[in-house]
């Protein structure tokens, strides 16, 4: 038993390592061959780390370690100890790329600076996310003011870039600040596809008066686990009230869903279905990913 923990934690440092590495080479492309040779920016810590390059000609390098600083000691206090020295070791490298590597610029369309720079540079930071480390702090800083707030991860992070834009605009231009701004959502949906994927788990509430039927050919036609909960007493869209039925839940990816759903209605046209988003499931029957 020791020795097949022992095995699985190997496993998972090495897939760590291959994540981050990976990781640092997409953001220093992104970097490298896009934004820099065309001066644009990003939103979150990476950004203010290219508005001081643009605006004071200070060494990207040295700004992208002294900006992130203080958000890896975040990390320390908030994450861990181990968290911390990962990403430590993540920004420094990007560092060194960004400094020594030369990378041809791609286009001067700036369209296509915004887009694939903004992809570049959000894969970079999806997969070191993935391999448990960051290559730009801003989402410690999120975490830890919202948990001191009422805010959510994603409103602090929002606040953070419309004042990082807004200050951009003022002080270089308002068409590089807006340009900038596609940058940002492009990584931003990148990092989101590189951390859920294209099949985002998605759990589905299920009532029908038919419901072991519905169970069971969940379970023995499409092959998907299924949980049934004991229901109080409730009211329906006929009036009638019903008591101690089953309510099924069922965690399925998104490319499920619709066959699912289709599947249901065949057995009962009158049933009552609510989907919602999961952050992550794993374990029983549950698909895997596809993607990464």
């Amino acid at each position: 038993m020791h020795l097949f923990r022992l095995k699985i934690s190997i496993n998972q440092h090495i897939k760590n390592i291959v994540f981050i590495t990976l990781g640092v080479l997409m953001a220093s492309i992104g970097l490298k061959g896009f934004l820099l040779p065309n001066e644009f920016l990003d939103g979150g810590a990476m950004g203010v780390s290219l508005m001081g390059n643009l605006l004071f000609d200070f060494n990207l390098s040295i700004l992208i370690i002294v900006v992130n600083l203080p958000f890896i000691f975040l990390g320390y206090q908030q994450v861990s100890r181990l968290f911390a020295f990962k990403s430590t070791i993540a920004i420094i490298v990007l560092a060194v790329l960004v400094h020594y590597i030369e990378i041809p610029m791609v286009t001067t369309d700036k369209l296509l600076i915004a887009v694939f720079g903004g992809f570049f540079l959000g894969a970079g930071i999806g997969l070191s996310i993935r391999g448990g480390s960051v290559i730009d702090g801003t989402e410690v800083l999120a975490i830890m003011v919202s948990r001191k707030s009422s805010l959510s991860v994603g409103d602090v992070i929002a606040i953070f870039n419309v004042l990082l834009f807004s200050l951009a605009a003022v002080l270089i231009n308002i068409e590089v600040a807006l340009y900038s701004m596609l940058t940002y959502l492009a990584a931003s949906k990148t990092v989101d596809f590189i951390l859920n994927g294209i099949e985002e788990y998605i759990g589905v509430f299920i009532i029908s008066e038919k419901n072991q039927i519905i169970k069971e050919s969940i379970i023995n036609d499409l092959g998907r686990g299924i949980t049934a909960f004991k229901s109080g007493e409730g009211y329906g869209s006929n009036g009638v009230s019903r008591i101690n039925e089953d309510i099924l839940f069922c965690a399925i990816t998104r490319l499920e869903v619709t066959n699912l759903i289709n599947h249901i209605e065949q057995i009962d046209p009158d049933v009552f279905i609510i989907q919602y988003p999961l952050k992550d499931a794993r374990g029983g029957m549950i698909k895997r990913r596809s993607i990464i």
